[in-house]
């Protein structure tokens, strides 16, 4: 009855702490060695933070993560487009967070340990594939030195990321992940937080973008706070290199810094906050097609091994949260069985393949592009440009079909009630 899941990211992780809250016995295999903390700022919408609240996480998260207030636009000139509140200033019951996805992993790594025991996850061990039984799914692992070895489960559950060896059983004539020639430098760095102390925004358009947010509050003696930043330059993906995506590889400033010195605000010192980053990681921003199926009998996705999309909606990590949330309330309904995976898949793999491809071309940052394609980001009034209505609608749309609509989220039911376990 033992549930096996490949993969010890936010995904597989929060999987095996709802698996141990609702009593399903499970065991997670993770590649490498040692988990650290690595990567930089993650946004967690409130669908995702309720998740993790229902979890008995809130006063951890609230320790490492800064509640999101306001999500604010500018264009590259530095005039102001756009800003919307967030979280509970927007009418949500919970709030939003921004927060280091190594935080959050270790968060959830530590939590697991301390509930669940040391022996409930085994690194060093590679998921390469599978195989079907009539009752059971088998996992086959490589260890560090090559050992092969099959693990037998009822279920299996692939949660490793967008290079999945399951994804790729599954779907073995995909290729590698989608690349449309957008480049991603990323860095945190001590500094006085901007406007609000904790709001989030974006400046530019998809040719020359700077994001940017708090993910610790300020320092009481210093002032300073870890603000994490993102730039994005667009190249032309038929006639540039691929390199292939690792959020390791560390990058060279001079690569992309002189393209943000024009970037010039009198709030916000960007061309400061990349040039006094302790280190800066690059990637290419790179994403799958939606399969049209993730689940094989008694194997199926979720998270990135599922849906990886391009980060622009702040619901990355959150749909993987999400994902293991709906995975238990499946087990609830129909046990530990395949049509558990099958319901699963039913609740989750339409919606995430629509934000899959809303993401390419009008996630919420595409209102950067149709008022540079409209004034080059220079306008006395902005509603000369594009109406206030019109981003309004833009912005509404997006949440709704991303799956966090203000109402919709206040009055849907826990997606496990309270105290609920397993038979």
């Amino acid at each position: 009855m033992t549930v096996l899941i490949a993969g010890s990211g936010v995904a597989g992780l929060a999987l095996a702490l709802t698996c141990h809250q609702i009593g399903v016995p499970f065991k997670v295999f993770e590649a490498v060695r040692d988990l650290r903390p690595l990567g930089a700022g993650i946004n967690l919408q409130p669908t995702a933070v309720r998740e993790l609240i229902d979890l008995g996480l809130e006063t951890e998260l609230d320790g490492i993560g800064v509640q999101t207030r306001d999500y604010g636009m500018y264009s590259r000139k530095g005039l102001h487009i756009w800003t919307e509140p967030r979280g509970r200033w927007a009418g949500y019951n919970w709030p939003q967070y921004s927060v280091h996805r190594g935080e959050l992993l270790m968060l959830l790594y530590r939590t697991l340990l301390d509930r669940a025991g040391p022996d409930c996850i085994e690194t060093g061990w590679t998921a390469t594939g599978f195989e079907n039984t009539s009752d059971t799914a088998l996992l086959h692992l490589k260890g560090r030195d090559g050992t092969a070895r099959t693990e037998q489960g009822a279920l299996l559950i692939g949660a490793d990321g967008i290079h999945s060896a399951i994804r790729h059983q599954i779907a073995p004539d995909e290729g590698d992940p989608k690349w449309g020639g957008a480049l991603l430098w990323r860095g945190t760095t001590r500094a006085v937080p901007y406007l609000t102390g904790a709001s989030m925004v974006m400046i530019g358009f998809s040719g020359l973008r700077f994001v940017s947010y708090p993910i610790s509050r300020p320092d009481p003696d210093t002032g300073l706070a870890t603000i994490n930043w993102i730039a994005n330059l667009n190249y032309d993906p038929e006639t540039s290199s691929f390199r292939k995506e690792d959020w390791n590889r560390e990058a060279r400033m001079d690569e992309f810094l002189p393209r943000f010195e024009t970037l010039k605000l009198d709030w916000i010192d960007i061309p400061g906050l990349i040039t006094r980053a302790d280190k800066v990681y690059e990637y290419p921003m790179v994403d799958r097609d939606p399969l049209n199926r993730w689940t094989y009998g008694r194997v199926s996705l979720m998270g990135d091994a599922a849906h990886a999309a391009y980060p622009v909606g702040s619901n990355g990590a959150g749909s993987a949260i999400i994902d293991a949330r709906q995975i238990g309330a499946a087990f609830l309904e129909h046990g530990i069985t395949p049509q558990a995976l099958e319901a699963y898949e039913a609740r989750m793999r339409p919606a995430t393949s629509k934000v899959v491809l809303m993401n390419r071309t009008a996630g919420p940052d595409s209102i950067l592009d149709v008022v540079e394609e409209r004034s080059g980001g220079q306008f006395d009034d902005i509603n000369d440009v594009i109406p206030q209505a019109e981003m309004a609608a833009h912005a509404e749309k997006y949440k709704l079909t991303a799956g966090y609509g203000i109402e919709a989220t206040n009055a849907a039911p826990p997606t496990i009630p309270a105290g609920a376990r397993l038979p």
